[in-house]
């Protein structure tokens, strides 16, 4: 920006942010002040002149030159007034401008931060999401988050609205939802827990202060959460108000899974969030996305439905970018979100499964069985030797106090998982052991020696589980190769 010189109009005006009335004389001592200017307005023939401030509450954002030429009749006091009003006006729209500019950079920078830089890495499942951000930024994302026993939390959301409100929301839910999934809930359960939290934040809202925009900014807020099991091949789906998910098979062909829709997160009532548990063939692509994509992509009859009836074996970064071209191309506007997981098997050869007697039996035979299968698996003797106790322990805990059939499922992944399941409905508990008291001491036990444990509860009855670290023996590891 070119500096106004001391002794002319424009800085006269920039001094006290009054506008003045000017005539052009060929002697007027501002015009050799300001050679450049000077050369301007003689070769345009003008001969008045009036000069207002851009300026508001105080602050000067400019300057504003209304000349007369030629044959045109010199300005008078009332311009002066008019120029004056016209100038102010524009004032408040320059800033309101660049108010609303700085808000939407903050906006699609907290949004920006609060998503995944980086999809993970599974080895049962490959993640491709796609999100196209609205131009002030919004509320959606996706993730996937492994659990035990190699499975996977699969997970869309979407917060309705614009702006750093959405995004900070945004980012609430999904740091609660990360927080939810260690419990390893089903999905139902997740999403109702979910909607709790989201109910708490608009309990929240109605506290502010009646002047705060959040005060009067309602939240709608909808999710869907599939968790994938590579070892049966299914997938347990629930939806919050987003449209229906995608599955395409590895012949190409699709269908829309049949999951039934919840209510809204935050809704009042008691609705339920219905469940659907589907077979996925390895091979298979799960495609979840948000509302701005279920009529173009999600639906049967959507434009872009082509583009996941074709999907099959194709790699998944390819059918991606098609599906954002295709959207960036003129179809659906506004923020959008999709995830497309493609499933894989975990082999074989990296689960053990066991049926248990209900009786003192069962954890000699299944310490016997677990430390064959950790032999075959080169896991180093420190790692053995643990495996062995909580698989004892927890096996112990559910003679005890659970309910036939028993079942041991050992699965070798990211981390070695020890399962434990029974029909039982009861909740385990950890109780420190006294010197005299002998009960509720596995599970205190366990949880001193695995990385972590917890409770995943079925239809009938329920799995324990406890996981740890891979470690692999000296000879494996000079040898054969790791178990992983």
């Amino acid at each position: 920006m070119r500096p106004l010189p001391v002794g002319t109009p424009f800085s006269d005006v920039l001094s006290d942010l009054r506008p003045r009335l000017v005539a052009i004389e060929e002697g007027s001592s501002w015009l050799a002040a300001d050679p450049a200017r000077a050369d301007v307005i003689r070769r345009s023939g003008a001969h008045s002149l009036i000069v207002a401030p851009l300026a508001l509450r105080g602050h000067a954002l400019g300057v504003v030159s209304f000349y007369r030429h030629q044959q045109e009749d010199p300005f008078e006091e009332e311009d002066v007034a008019l120029a004056s009003a016209m100038c102010t006006h524009a004032a408040l729209c320059i800033d309101n401008a660049r108010q609303f500019m700085r808000e939407w950079i903050i906006a699609r920078t907290v949004q920006r931060r609060l998503l995944p830089h980086q999809p993970a890495t599974h080895a049962t499942v490959e993640i491709s999401p796609l999100h196209l951000p609205a131009p002030e930024g919004g509320g959606a994302w996706s993730d996937a988050i492994a659990l035990p026993g190699a499975r996977t939390a699969l997970i869309v959301g979407d917060v309705a609205g614009q702006g750093i409100a959405a995004a900070i929301t945004m980012g609430l839910l999904r740091t609660a939802i990360h927080t939810l999934a260690a419990l390893d809930l089903q999905p139902d359960e997740l999403l109702a827990r979910l909607s709790d939290t989201a109910a708490r934040l608009v309990t929240a809202r109605a506290t502010l202060p009646p002047m705060d925009p959040l005060n009067r900014e309602p939240l709608t807020a909808g999710c869907i959460i599939a968790i994938y099991d590579p070892v049966d091949l299914t997938c347990t789906i629930a939806r919050a108000g987003l449209p229906e998910p995608v599955a395409v098979l590895p012949d190409g062909t699709s269908v829309s899974l049949p999951v039934p829709p919840g209510p809204q997160l935050a809704e009042t009532g008691n609705a339920p969030f219905p469940t659907t548990t589907v077979s996925l063939p390895e091979g298979s692509t799960l495609a979840m996305g948000t509302a701005t994509l279920a009529d173009a992509v999600l639906a049967p009859s959507g434009p872009l439905r082509p583009l996941l009836d074709g999907a099959g074996t194709r790699p998944l970064p390819d059918l991606r970018d098609d599906i954002a071209h295709a959207l960036t191309g003129g179809h659906p506007t506004g923020e959008s979100q999709i995830l497309l997981a493609r499933t894989k098997a975990l082999p074989q050869d990296r689960i053990l499964t066991l049926a248990l007697p209900a009786d003192p039996e069962a954890a000699p035979i299944a310490r016997a069985a677990a430390r064959r299968q950790l032999e075959a698996w080169g896991v180093d003797e420190e790692t053995a030797f643990t495996t062995e106790l909580i698989v004892s322990e927890l096996v112990g805990n559910a003679v005890r106090y659970g309910a036939p059939p028993l079942r041991l499922r050992l699965v070798l992944e990211r981390m070695l998982t020890c399962e434990v399941s029974d029909t039982a409905a009861s909740a385990p508990q950890v109780k420190h052991a006294r010197t005299i008291d002998e009960t509720g001491r596995g599970l205190f036990i366990i949880a001193s020696v695995a990385e972590q444990w917890g409770t995943r509860y079925q239809a009938q009855g329920k799995t324990v589980w406890a996981e740890q670290p891979v470690g692999v023996s000296a000879e494996r590891r000079n040898g054969a190769g790791h178990p992983a």
